[in-house]
């Protein structure tokens, strides 16, 4: 009898929490501003249909795209706060100013906020992303990007010469999170599949100096 109970009950509970995820399902996709859901990496895993909007996709669409990729940090030291953060599995809410393009061309700026969520204190945390809009920005004629900020520079000289990331780390004053943030985003923008075609291309790519020991920039013109 008693374990009859314990099945009934667990059936109840199994039935909550699918009326529950329903409701909040329903909850995320009806919040007018643009929500995600993502990896501790900052890669999509569940975007709301305003997020979608905003990029003229579908939510499914979105899936796996860089969160950071779509809106561009302007502060690269608050997205160094919210790596710390989750390497301590810290719980706060963390803003970063960030501006992009959207799918009907025009040039945004707002905040982005990640909250580390999780379903308990062993799970693996994720990303909660809001996109709050402040407006547009105005129209200035931007100098070409360069292939590799300062920061990546001395990262791939330091590992053309050998370094370890942790070494990387100490060197640059970054965190090992820090170093892998900034190799995460040239290996997808260069489409490197490892750290040594990184640093290929680096060469390739006129980032560092060939012909010279230890590994060096180019000098700037």
């Amino acid at each position: 009898m008693a374990r009859g109970r314990e099945v009934a009950v667990d059936a109840v509970d199994a039935v909550d929490a699918v009326v529950w995820r329903n409701r909040a399902m329903t909850l995320f996709d009806r919040i007018p501003m643009p929500v995600a859901v993502c990896d501790v990496y900052g890669a999509i895993i569940l975007a709301n249909p305003a997020m979608a909007a905003e990029w003229g996709a579908t939510s499914s669409g979105l899936r796996g795209r860089g969160v950071l990729d779509l809106f561009r940090p302007q502060e690269p030291w608050q997205i160094e706060r919210i790596a710390q953060a989750l390497r301590l599995r810290r719980r706060s809410r963390y803003p970063v100013s960030v501006r992009w393009e959207a799918a009907d061309g025009v040039r945004r700026e707002g905040e982005l906020t990640a909250d580390p969520v999780s379903d308990s204190v062993e799970a693996s945390t994720a990303l909660l992303v809001m996109v709050r809009v402040l407006g547009e920005c105005p129209v200035v004629e931007q100098p070409p990007e360069p292939a590799a900020g300062t920061a990546e520079i001395r990262i791939l000289a330091l590992l053309a010469g050998g370094a370890t990331t942790a070494r990387a780390a100490r060197e640059t004053g970054l965190t090992v999170d820090g170093v892998n943030y900034h190799l995460r985003r040239l290996s997808e923008r260069w489409g490197a599949a490892n750290r040594t075609e990184l640093v290929a291309r680096a060469y390739a790519l006129g980032v560092l100096t060939p012909g010279v020991w230890p590994p060096a920039a180019v000098p700037a013109p």
